[in-house]
Protein backbone atom coordinates (compact mmCIF):
# COMPACT_ATOMS: atom_id res chain seq x y z
CA UNK A 1 0.00 0.00 0.00
CA UNK A 2 1.35 3.10 -1.08
CA UNK A 3 2.42 5.85 1.77
CA UNK A 4 2.84 9.48 2.11
CA UNK A 5 5.81 12.13 3.75
CA UNK A 6 5.68 15.62 4.20
CA UNK A 7 8.11 17.57 1.88
CA UNK A 8 8.95 20.95 0.92
CA UNK A 9 8.62 22.04 -2.41
CA UNK A 10 12.35 22.16 -2.46
CA UNK A 11 13.10 18.88 -1.08
CA UNK A 12 10.36 17.65 -3.53
CA UNK A 13 12.48 18.95 -6.75
CA UNK A 14 15.66 17.64 -5.29
CA UNK A 15 14.04 14.28 -4.57
CA UNK A 16 12.71 14.16 -8.36
CA UNK A 17 16.15 15.01 -9.69
CA UNK A 18 17.50 12.34 -7.52
CA UNK A 19 15.19 9.63 -8.36
CA UNK A 20 15.10 10.30 -12.10
CA UNK A 21 19.09 9.80 -12.45
CA UNK A 22 18.91 6.48 -10.13
CA UNK A 23 16.50 5.62 -12.56
CA UNK A 24 18.40 6.73 -15.90
CA UNK A 25 21.90 7.00 -16.04
CA UNK A 26 21.21 9.73 -19.26
CA UNK A 27 20.05 11.79 -16.82
CA UNK A 28 22.51 14.65 -15.62
CA UNK A 29 22.48 18.13 -13.43
CA UNK A 30 24.66 20.99 -14.94
CA UNK A 31 24.96 25.04 -13.76
CA UNK A 32 26.96 27.21 -11.47
CA UNK A 33 27.69 25.30 -8.57
CA UNK A 34 25.02 22.23 -8.41
CA UNK A 35 27.80 20.17 -7.14
CA UNK A 36 29.05 20.32 -3.73
CA UNK A 37 26.98 23.95 -3.14
CA UNK A 38 24.05 22.56 -4.02
CA UNK A 39 23.10 25.87 -6.34
CA UNK A 40 22.27 28.85 -4.63
CA UNK A 41 19.45 27.64 -3.06
CA UNK A 42 20.73 23.87 -2.01
CA UNK A 43 18.23 22.54 -4.44
CA UNK A 44 20.69 20.16 -5.77
CA UNK A 45 22.54 19.41 -2.46
CA UNK A 46 23.68 16.02 -1.82
CA UNK A 47 23.75 14.93 -5.88
CA UNK A 48 27.28 15.24 -6.23
CA UNK A 49 27.81 12.60 -3.12
CA UNK A 50 25.59 9.94 -4.45
CA UNK A 51 26.63 10.63 -8.26
CA UNK A 52 30.05 12.43 -8.68
CA UNK A 53 31.21 14.76 -10.61
CA UNK A 54 30.53 13.26 -13.62
CA UNK A 55 26.58 13.59 -13.83
CA UNK A 56 27.02 16.67 -11.16
CA UNK A 57 28.63 19.31 -13.87
CA UNK A 58 29.86 22.66 -12.18
CA UNK A 59 30.32 25.42 -14.97
CA UNK A 60 31.33 28.85 -14.79
CA UNK A 61 29.46 32.02 -14.89
CA UNK A 62 28.00 31.90 -18.49
CA UNK A 63 23.97 30.68 -18.88
CA UNK A 64 25.04 30.47 -22.55
CA UNK A 65 27.08 27.88 -22.36
CA UNK A 66 25.57 25.89 -20.03
CA UNK A 67 22.06 25.63 -22.15
CA UNK A 68 24.31 25.47 -25.06
CA UNK A 69 25.98 22.42 -23.44
CA UNK A 70 22.48 21.14 -22.36
CA UNK A 71 21.47 21.19 -26.55
CA UNK A 72 24.59 19.22 -27.87
CA UNK A 73 24.00 16.73 -25.10
CA UNK A 74 20.42 16.47 -25.03
CA UNK A 75 20.50 16.09 -29.37
CA UNK A 76 23.10 13.27 -28.60
CA UNK A 77 21.07 11.10 -26.44
CA UNK A 78 21.61 12.40 -22.97
CA UNK A 79 19.13 13.93 -20.53
CA UNK A 80 20.48 16.99 -18.87
CA UNK A 81 19.04 19.44 -16.32
CA UNK A 82 20.14 22.64 -16.04
CA UNK A 83 19.82 25.64 -13.39
CA UNK A 84 19.88 29.03 -14.38
CA UNK A 85 20.11 30.85 -10.71
CA UNK A 86 17.39 33.37 -11.35
CA UNK A 87 15.04 33.56 -14.36
CA UNK A 88 16.26 36.99 -15.58
CA UNK A 89 19.32 35.82 -16.76
CA UNK A 90 17.61 33.35 -18.96
CA UNK A 91 17.28 36.16 -21.34
CA UNK A 92 21.11 35.08 -21.74
CA UNK A 93 20.31 31.63 -22.89
CA UNK A 94 17.98 33.04 -25.73
CA UNK A 95 20.33 32.13 -28.63
CA UNK A 96 20.74 28.44 -27.28
CA UNK A 97 16.92 28.01 -25.75
CA UNK A 98 14.86 29.12 -28.55
CA UNK A 99 16.54 29.46 -31.63
CA UNK A 100 18.25 25.95 -31.25
CA UNK A 101 16.41 23.91 -28.29
CA UNK A 102 12.96 24.89 -29.36
CA UNK A 103 13.64 24.20 -33.56
CA UNK A 104 15.77 21.37 -33.55
CA UNK A 105 12.98 18.65 -33.75
CA UNK A 106 10.85 20.34 -35.93
CA UNK A 107 13.67 21.19 -38.34
CA UNK A 108 15.36 17.64 -38.46
CA UNK A 109 11.58 16.29 -38.94
CA UNK A 110 11.26 14.35 -35.73
CA UNK A 111 14.71 12.53 -36.48
CA UNK A 112 16.26 14.45 -33.36
CA UNK A 113 15.25 14.76 -30.16
CA UNK A 114 15.95 17.58 -27.31
CA UNK A 115 15.34 15.92 -23.78
CA UNK A 116 16.38 18.69 -21.92
CA UNK A 117 15.07 20.49 -18.85
CA UNK A 118 16.43 24.38 -17.87
CA UNK A 119 15.40 25.46 -14.04
CA UNK A 120 14.68 29.18 -13.39
CA UNK A 121 13.79 30.79 -10.14
CA UNK A 122 11.35 33.63 -9.59
CA UNK A 123 12.55 35.56 -6.23
CA UNK A 124 9.25 37.63 -6.17
CA UNK A 125 8.60 38.73 -2.54
CA UNK A 126 12.24 38.93 -1.32
CA UNK A 127 13.15 42.63 -2.32
CA UNK A 128 15.06 41.37 -4.87
CA UNK A 129 14.41 44.19 -7.32
CA UNK A 130 13.74 43.91 -11.37
CA UNK A 131 17.02 42.30 -11.65
CA UNK A 132 16.18 38.98 -9.96
CA UNK A 133 12.48 38.83 -9.69
CA UNK A 134 11.07 38.83 -13.22
CA UNK A 135 8.38 36.33 -14.05
CA UNK A 136 9.09 35.65 -17.99
CA UNK A 137 7.08 32.54 -18.41
CA UNK A 138 4.29 33.69 -20.94
CA UNK A 139 7.37 34.49 -23.16
CA UNK A 140 9.17 31.43 -23.06
CA UNK A 141 5.52 29.79 -24.02
CA UNK A 142 5.08 32.18 -27.28
CA UNK A 143 7.99 29.54 -28.52
CA UNK A 144 6.49 26.54 -30.48
CA UNK A 145 8.47 23.40 -30.03
CA UNK A 146 9.14 24.68 -26.08
CA UNK A 147 7.36 23.44 -23.06
CA UNK A 148 6.52 25.60 -19.86
CA UNK A 149 5.83 24.42 -16.52
CA UNK A 150 5.32 26.05 -12.99
CA UNK A 151 4.62 23.79 -10.17
CA UNK A 152 2.58 25.16 -7.29
CA UNK A 153 3.31 23.03 -4.34
CA UNK A 154 5.19 19.99 -3.46
CA UNK A 155 3.23 17.60 -5.08
CA UNK A 156 3.20 19.23 -8.05
CA UNK A 157 6.50 20.45 -7.70
CA UNK A 158 7.76 16.52 -7.95
CA UNK A 159 5.64 15.44 -10.18
CA UNK A 160 6.46 18.07 -12.91
CA UNK A 161 10.19 17.84 -12.55
CA UNK A 162 10.20 13.79 -13.25
CA UNK A 163 7.61 14.48 -16.07
CA UNK A 164 9.67 17.37 -17.32
CA UNK A 165 13.09 15.03 -17.39
CA UNK A 166 11.52 11.89 -19.22
CA UNK A 167 10.49 14.52 -21.74
CA UNK A 168 11.62 14.13 -25.40
CA UNK A 169 11.26 17.70 -25.84
CA UNK A 170 13.25 21.28 -24.17
CA UNK A 171 10.74 22.27 -20.83
CA UNK A 172 11.26 25.43 -18.81
CA UNK A 173 10.70 24.59 -15.54
CA UNK A 174 9.63 27.97 -13.36
CA UNK A 175 10.61 27.86 -9.49
CA UNK A 176 8.86 30.47 -7.33
CA UNK A 177 11.60 31.12 -4.67
CA UNK A 178 8.55 32.13 -2.57
CA UNK A 179 7.12 28.56 -2.22
CA UNK A 180 10.49 26.59 -1.81
CA UNK A 181 9.14 26.29 1.99
CA UNK A 182 5.72 25.64 1.68
CA UNK A 183 5.09 21.65 2.84
CA UNK A 184 2.63 19.36 1.88
CA UNK A 185 2.25 15.71 2.24
CA UNK A 186 3.25 13.71 -0.88
CA UNK A 187 3.08 10.20 -2.26
CA UNK A 188 5.78 7.80 -1.37
CA UNK A 189 5.85 6.09 -4.49
CA UNK A 190 7.01 6.99 -8.15
CA UNK A 191 4.32 9.40 -9.86
CA UNK A 192 4.47 12.04 -12.42
CA UNK A 193 1.97 14.90 -13.36
CA UNK A 194 1.10 15.12 -16.30
CA UNK A 195 2.35 18.37 -18.45
CA UNK A 196 -0.41 19.72 -20.47
CA UNK A 197 -2.73 18.98 -17.72
CA UNK A 198 -4.56 21.60 -15.24
CA UNK A 199 -5.84 20.68 -12.05
CA UNK A 200 -8.80 21.41 -10.28
CA UNK A 201 -7.90 21.98 -6.54
CA UNK A 202 -11.74 23.51 -5.46
CA UNK A 203 -15.00 23.05 -6.98
CA UNK A 204 -17.60 26.03 -7.55
CA UNK A 205 -20.57 26.76 -9.13
CA UNK A 206 -20.26 30.94 -9.36
CA UNK A 207 -16.78 31.65 -11.14
CA UNK A 208 -13.65 30.02 -12.15
CA UNK A 209 -10.62 31.48 -11.26
CA UNK A 210 -7.40 30.51 -13.22
CA UNK A 211 -4.11 30.50 -10.93
CA UNK A 212 -0.65 30.46 -12.06
CA UNK A 213 2.73 29.08 -9.70
CA UNK A 214 2.79 30.69 -6.49
CA UNK A 215 -0.71 32.69 -7.17
CA UNK A 216 -2.50 28.95 -6.62
CA UNK A 217 -2.16 30.14 -2.64
CA UNK A 218 -3.82 33.72 -3.06
CA UNK A 219 -6.46 32.24 -4.88
CA UNK A 220 -7.10 29.70 -2.22
CA UNK A 221 -7.19 32.45 0.27
CA UNK A 222 -9.73 34.28 -2.14
CA UNK A 223 -12.08 31.74 -2.72
CA UNK A 224 -12.35 31.18 1.31
CA UNK A 225 -12.88 34.93 1.55
CA UNK A 226 -16.09 34.62 -1.29
CA UNK A 227 -17.86 31.60 0.55
CA UNK A 228 -18.10 33.60 3.63
CA UNK A 229 -20.35 36.34 1.23
CA UNK A 230 -21.69 33.18 -0.32
CA UNK A 231 -19.63 32.90 -3.84
CA UNK A 232 -18.76 29.78 -4.30
CA UNK A 233 -15.25 30.15 -6.59
CA UNK A 234 -13.94 27.13 -8.71
CA UNK A 235 -10.14 27.05 -8.65
CA UNK A 236 -7.94 26.02 -11.03
CA UNK A 237 -4.31 25.76 -10.74
CA UNK A 238 -3.13 26.01 -14.38
CA UNK A 239 0.45 23.91 -13.99
CA UNK A 240 1.37 23.98 -17.92
CA UNK A 241 1.98 27.85 -19.38
CA UNK A 242 2.56 25.65 -22.68
CA UNK A 243 0.74 23.85 -23.80
CA UNK A 244 -2.53 25.41 -21.86
CA UNK A 245 -5.17 23.08 -21.03
CA UNK A 246 -8.36 25.29 -22.79
CA UNK A 247 -10.49 21.81 -22.50
CA UNK A 248 -10.44 21.96 -18.54
CA UNK A 249 -10.86 25.34 -18.21
CA UNK A 250 -13.92 25.95 -20.69
CA UNK A 251 -15.39 22.85 -19.25
CA UNK A 252 -15.28 24.71 -15.58
CA UNK A 253 -16.48 28.37 -17.09
CA UNK A 254 -19.37 26.60 -19.09
CA UNK A 255 -20.47 26.12 -14.86
CA UNK A 256 -19.31 29.42 -13.78
CA UNK A 257 -19.61 31.24 -16.56
CA UNK A 258 -17.52 33.61 -15.47
CA UNK A 259 -13.62 33.53 -15.30
CA UNK A 260 -11.05 35.46 -13.84
CA UNK A 261 -7.09 34.68 -13.85
CA UNK A 262 -4.31 35.47 -11.52
CA UNK A 263 -0.46 35.35 -12.28
CA UNK A 264 2.55 36.76 -10.76
CA UNK A 265 3.81 38.68 -13.96
CA UNK A 266 3.05 41.64 -15.83
CA UNK A 267 -1.03 41.85 -16.92
CA UNK A 268 0.14 42.92 -20.50
CA UNK A 269 0.98 40.22 -22.71
CA UNK A 270 0.68 37.29 -19.78
CA UNK A 271 -0.56 33.92 -19.91
CA UNK A 272 -3.91 35.45 -18.69
CA UNK A 273 -4.17 37.79 -21.93
CA UNK A 274 -4.03 34.52 -24.49
CA UNK A 275 -6.60 32.60 -22.05
CA UNK A 276 -8.66 35.09 -21.85
CA UNK A 277 -8.77 35.42 -25.71
CA UNK A 278 -8.99 31.84 -26.32
CA UNK A 279 -12.43 31.97 -23.57
CA UNK A 280 -13.93 35.20 -26.15
CA UNK A 281 -13.26 33.42 -29.45
CA UNK A 282 -14.58 30.24 -28.47
CA UNK A 283 -16.92 30.39 -25.50
CA UNK A 284 -17.83 33.79 -25.76
CA UNK A 285 -22.16 33.13 -25.38
CA UNK A 286 -21.00 30.86 -22.21
CA UNK A 287 -20.04 34.21 -20.33
CA UNK A 288 -22.13 36.47 -18.12
CA UNK A 289 -19.12 38.71 -17.38
CA UNK A 290 -15.95 40.12 -19.15
CA UNK A 291 -12.79 37.52 -18.56
CA UNK A 292 -10.88 39.51 -15.81
CA UNK A 293 -7.01 39.38 -15.10
CA UNK A 294 -5.57 40.22 -11.75
CA UNK A 295 -2.00 40.71 -12.34
CA UNK A 296 1.50 42.83 -11.79
CA UNK A 297 1.35 46.40 -13.47
CA UNK A 298 2.92 47.42 -16.92
CA UNK A 299 6.53 48.52 -15.12
CA UNK A 300 9.78 46.97 -13.44
CA UNK A 301 9.38 45.48 -9.72
CA UNK A 302 10.64 47.65 -6.74
CA UNK A 303 13.12 47.24 -4.03
CA UNK A 304 11.18 48.40 -1.52
CA UNK A 305 9.32 46.25 0.27
CA UNK A 306 5.99 48.30 0.48
CA UNK A 307 5.88 49.00 -3.42
CA UNK A 308 6.99 45.39 -4.17
CA UNK A 309 3.66 44.38 -2.15
CA UNK A 310 1.75 46.49 -3.79
CA UNK A 311 3.11 45.23 -7.77
CA UNK A 312 2.37 42.08 -6.72
CA UNK A 313 -1.71 40.29 -7.19
CA UNK A 314 -2.93 38.91 -3.95
CA UNK A 315 -6.04 37.45 -2.43
CA UNK A 316 -7.38 41.04 -1.61
CA UNK A 317 -7.19 42.25 -5.48
CA UNK A 318 -8.76 39.25 -6.92
CA UNK A 319 -11.61 39.39 -4.16
CA UNK A 320 -12.34 42.82 -4.88
CA UNK A 321 -12.31 41.93 -8.85
CA UNK A 322 -14.53 39.10 -8.51
CA UNK A 323 -17.02 41.14 -6.69
CA UNK A 324 -17.23 43.59 -9.46
CA UNK A 325 -17.77 41.30 -11.92
CA UNK A 326 -20.51 39.14 -9.75
CA UNK A 327 -22.05 42.70 -8.38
Amino acid sequence: MAGTKTINVQWAINEAIKEEMERDPSVFIVGEDVGKPGGPFGVTKGLIDQFGAGRCVDTPISEGAIVGLCVGAAASGLRPVAEIMFMNFITLTVEEFYNQASKMRWMFGGQVKVPMVVRAMTAGGFGAGPHHSSSLEAWFASMPGMKVVMPSNSYTAKGLMKAAIRDDNPVLYVEPLSSYKLKMEIPTDDYIVEIGKAAITREGKDITIVSIGRMLQEAMKAADKLKADGIEAEVIDLLTVNPIDMDTIYASVKKTNRCAIIHEAKKVMGVGAEIAANLQENLFDWLDAPVARVAAPFTHIAFQPKLEKHYFPDADKLVAQVKKMIG
